[in-house]
């Protein structure tokens, strides 16, 4: 599978205006791989993230909590009304929209970057929609290609769950499933190759509305990755429910105000911020050292498959123990009675931020590039010359990759995003300590461990952004 990346070189200058050139090449790829690295002077925009982080974390010692209360509280807007038939048509119509990429993907054009079908799943969707889903709020409940089918399959031979899923399962099939997609984005050799592509996509949705009708709406709660992935994005929306209303809020206010999660779903909310992270880690010349790897001679995907998955399932273990110990450590030092597993729930809400923020900023470059290509397949789908959008003959363009202007602005929203999820973060699991513990004293001495975490994921998470990457 071929697909264009753009690369830098670095230019470094006596002063901190720097310059960008960039040179078109052709390698083997995922689909979401970014379009373009920002090889930048890193010391300086890690020092400057950081110090934002933790100025924050100082600015809550002396913040009162009816303040940071205040900055959470939702407004009230509309009554919430339930459309479910609504719901489920919109369903029905997403599943259509579906089948059609799919057949696309097994007859139309073997160009990842003109078929419609990977350009949809891996820029419009994983990007454009999953970002949309944690920024906004639940979208996803309106296009879900499953509720619609199942409610009325249920309607026309059956009601109610053939099987009950075993309660002592909790959310491990969800962390499988997701895993299992996340292997396929990062480790599989051709993610991108429409027609292996739509098989992926047919099995997966074949198999999840077989266990939708063997289980019931609990596969959907705990089995199925994809809703639980968007289920944790949607509470960190800006719009949501609260009192029987549609509210507005700051980003996160809903998982701030939502009860404790099961233990599943909050290791679950965890794996989303390992994933990401390693996303953007094995693409990077450190991991290819790591590997024994020339990045300027990389054999190919094939050639990873083994060290990425191993990698993957390392990095997500080694941040829930991370975060776990960082709890633990919290709760000694508050001197609180409140038990370690709780904790780790209540707390583990408070890192869908920087998992979304994360998701922006590392595939902005991709999304700014690819969303070009999925515009012109969307025009012309088969790839015969058509215009059914009426765009005529559409140019992809890279030319603010050659702007020091525009890619002044590009890298400022990539840190910005990393930034300002951490920050969320810590606010969020400021106010959630407040509620638990007695004193704001404890509060903040819980919070300290928590916050190292948070300071050192944001070095982390800068880095990547910046790390010069393999092919």
């Amino acid at each position: 599978m071929k697909m264009l990346q753009y690369r830098p070189r670095k230019l470094w200058l006596a002063n901190p205006v720097f310059a960008m050139m960039s040179c078109a090449t052709q390698a083997d790829a995922h689909a979401s791989e970014q379009g373009f690295v920002l090889l930048l002077p890193t010391d300086v925009y890690i020092t400057a993230g950081v110090a934002s982080v933790a100025l924050t974390v100082l600015l809550l010692t002396v913040l009162p909590a009816r303040a940071l209360r205040s900055v959470f509280r939702p407004m009230p807007l509309v009554r919430w009304k339930t459309l479910a038939a609504a719901r489920n048509l919109t369903s029905c119509l997403s599943l259509l929209l579906l089948c059609a990429l799919v057949w696309l993907g097994m007859t139309g054009p073997r160009d990842p970057l003109t078929n419609p079908l990977p350009l949809a799943i891996w820029t419009l969707w994983w990007i454009g929609l999953v970002s949309l889903q944690g920024l906004i709020g639940d979208l996803w409940r309106w296009i879900d290609p499953w509720r619609g089918p199942v409610t009325l399959t249920r309607h026309l031979l059956w009601q109610g769950a053939l099987l009950r899923l075993p309660a002592s399962l909790g959310h491990s099939c969800a962390i499988l499933t997701y895993l299992g997609f996340v292997i396929i984005l990062l480790a599989d050799p051709a993610p991108s190759d429409p027609a292996r592509l739509a098989r992926y996509v047919g099995l997966y949705w074949l198999f999840t509305y077989l266990a939708l009708l063997i289980f019931g709406p609990r596969w959907h709660l705990r089995g199925e990755g994809i809703a639980m992935l968007m289920r944790c994005y949607a509470t960190v929306g800006v719009f949501g429910r609260y009192r029987n209303r549609i509210a507005l809020g700051l980003t996160g206010w809903q998982a701030a105000r939502n009860r404790a999660p099961a233990i599943g779903a909050a290791v679950f909310m965890l794996v989303l911020l390992g994933c990401g992270s390693f996303d953007g880690l094995n693409e990077t010349f450190w991991w290819l050292g790591l590997l024994g790897i020339n990045p300027l001679e990389f054999p190919g995907r094939s050639a990873v498959v083994t060290q990425n998955i191993v990698g993957l399932l390392v990095a997500n273990m080694a941040l829930i123990a991370a975060y776990g110990i960082a709890i633990w450590l919290g709760l000694r030092l508050a001197g609180n009675s409140l038990r370690w597993t709780r904790a780790f729930r209540i707390f583990a809400p408070t890192i869908l931020p920087i998992a979304l923020g994360y998701h922006v900023g590392h595939y902005l470059t991709s999304m700014l590039v690819n969303g070009q290509y999925a515009l012109a397949a969307l025009n012309d789908p088969l790839a015969r010359g058509d215009s059914l959008l009426g765009l005529g003959t559409f140019y992809v363009t890279t030319g603010f990759f050659n702007a020091q202007d525009s890619v002044r602005v590009i890298w400022l929203c990539q840190a910005g995003a990393v930034v300002v999820g951490h920050i969320l973060a810590i606010l969020m699991a400021h106010l959630v300590a407040l509620r638990q513990f007695e004193t704001p004293r404890q509060a903040t001495l819980s919070q300290l461990p928590l916050a190292v975490f948070m300071v050192c994921y944001t070095v982390f998470g800068l880095w990547l952004l910046a790390a010069p990457r393999g092919l």
